[in-house]
């Protein structure tokens, strides 16, 4: 099997590099038939970004801070447990970001775009949701829109729902609503465009984020699902993200 290594800076990720690498090799990416990310969570994001324009799985191993979307790391039979493991296949949303700056600026993100306010003052924001205004304000720290893989990162501290990950749902979440206070956010369908208006962008500013990849002082942002695009990760037997997207909800 010819597997591309990769790997976040943190010390003991690098160091499972070298040994990985001198063990099984290094195909390079171009050649790779898989591609084994290790890290935390956030360089596993960034190991399926890079997969956006081919089909090679990506199995990660934890070596960060997190790992819910990773394996356990073992240096031994890497073969066999890649020639055994599950695939998940997700899709990622993309954001498009209007800055009021008149610029515009396209973000693909894994687990959710999430739009923040950038000062003390409250965010008004507008939501708009397949054309048609569902919210003519909302006061609020900033809102959401989450995929089912991310449905259990940043939207669970939200209070926002768990999706299972073959639901074809969006998850729709305020961040601290303060008007109106007791709205909790929607389930969409995975194919509905939401728009956000920023209200007062000058005087409220607002950033957009997709995953980590931050846009500031935004006058509207939309987000969509991408329906041309197909990720697909690796999960060992009985450890793959549906299941421990189940496990999730009975966590107490």
């Amino acid at each position: 099997m010819r597997i591309h290594f990769t790997a976040s800076p943190r010390p003991e990720a690098q160091e499972a590099l070298r040994r990985l690498r001198h063990t099984y090799g290094e195909a390079g990416e171009a050649n790779a038939e898989v591609v084994v990310a290790l890290g935390g969570d956030g360089h596993m994001l960034e190991a399926l970004k890079g997969r956006m324009g081919d089909p090679k799985p990506v199995y990660g191993m934890h070596r960060g801070t997190v790992g819910f979307l990773l394996n356990e790391f073992k240096e031994d039979g890497l073969v066999e447990r890649l020639a055994r493991a599950e695939p998940i296949r997700i899709r990622p949303l993309v954001m498009r970001a209007r800055t009021v700056g008149g610029e515009t600026h396209e973000r693909r993100a894994i687990n959710e775009v999430s739009l923040l306010r950038q000062t003390a003052q409250t965010a008004r924001l507008r939501i708009v949701i397949d054309g048609a205004e569902r919210m003519p304000e909302l006061s609020c720290d900033g809102a959401l829109v989450a995929t089912p893989a991310g449905s259990t990162a940043y939207n669970l501290s939200a209070h926002g729902p768990i999706l299972p990950i073959g639901a074809r749902l969006l998850a729709l979440t305020p961040i601290s609503a303060f008007r109106p206070r007791r709205w909790r956010g929607a389930l969409l369908p995975q194919t509905a465009k939401v728009r956000f208006e920023v209200l007062e962008p000058t005087r409220r500013p607002v950033s957009a984020s997709a995953d980590s990849a931050e846009v500031r002082d935004v006058e509207s942002v939309e987000v969509r699902e991408d329906s041309d695009v197909s990720l697909t990760m690796l999960f060992d037997p009985g450890h793959a993200l549906d299941e421990r997207v189940l496990r999730e909800q009975f966590s107490v």
